[in-house]
């Protein structure tokens, strides 16, 4: 497997966390794999053969080869079909926002075609840009002129999700949404509605997503030490918080998830992240 991790312009960097390629060969096993979620979004261009999302145990969905990956709160499981090429953009929680008037809600936990998005000219016309580029550099280019274009056409991001959004990773998703509002709940039901529009989840689901993101980086690293210890590191109340919401976001445990290959990807995925 071949992943690579490019940054964005510094006029997208408060809204793109990076581009990604992923280049697979035909001969490696095709194997289903788990992902987990992220609390990211992304918009990827599938350059090699079709890849499978499955839906249930056997039955499965051929993904759009230009599509937008809402927020998950749940893993799922993907195999590809041959020969994988992807280039992607991850978008920090709020930034996939700012591009469209969608609301975010609408895209979580599927795979939305670009078309239904952007509408069939421009849609088109940047996935042919993108398939016909020779280069990943090509392709970044072509993606970043896509974006500006884009942000002049849309209102900004909502300044109390994205401080919102900050708080969060500053704090490893332990941010009480008492803190984050500074003691005024009556703006609480504002703040989850503006949360869902815009970021796809609720602040306490984003929370826990990069709560489990820190836990699951220590645990991919083999960091030295106790389910305990990596349990207090990344914010959690007690070891058997830390386990319940492992499971729920991984559908594993952390003893297991070392052994199970179909974590392969989004091991690789979180080791570069």
């Amino acid at each position: 497997m071949n992943y690579q991790t490019f940054q964005p312009d510094s006029d997208l960097a408060s809204l793109v966390k990076c581009y990604w390629t992923l280049e697979v060969p035909a001969e490696y096993p095709s194997e289903k794999q788990r992902i987990v979620p992220d609390g990211c979004i992304e918009m990827a261009f599938i350059l090699g053969d079709d890849i499978k999302r499955f839906v249930s145990e056997t039955d499965f969905i051929r993904q759009p080869r230009a599509m937008v990956l809402g927020q998950t709160v749940e893993p799922f499981y993907i195999q590809p079909m041959g020969y994988v090429h992807t280039f992607a953009v991850r978008f920090y929680p709020y930034g996939f926002a700012n591009l469209v008037t969608t609301p975010i809600s609408r895209l979580a936990n599927k795979e939305t075609p670009i078309v239904e998005l952007f509408g069939q000219p421009t849609a088109d016309e940047l996935e042919q840009k993108i398939t016909h580029a020779t280069t990943t550099q090509q392709r970044i280019e072509i993606v970043e002129r896509f974006l500006l274009t884009r942000l002049g056409e849309t209102d900004t991001i909502d300044a109390i999700v994205k401080n919102t959004v900050d708080l969060l990773f500053v704090t490893r998703g332990s941010a009480s949404i008492q803190a984050i509002l500074q003691g005024d709940l009556s703006k609480r039901r504002q703040l989850e509605r503006k949360f869902r529009k815009q970021i796809g989840m609720s602040p306490k689901q984003l929370g826990k997503v990069i709560r489990l993101q820190t836990a699951l980086k220590m645990v991919l690293g083999k960091t030295n030490g106790t389910l305990t210890q990596i349990a207090y590191e990344s914010a959690y109340y007690d070891q058997n918080h830390f386990i319940k919401d492992f499971k729920e976001f991984t559908g594993t445990t952390p003893k297991e998830i070392l052994q199970d290959d179909t974590l392969i990807l989004s091991s690789l995925f979180y080791a570069k992240d």
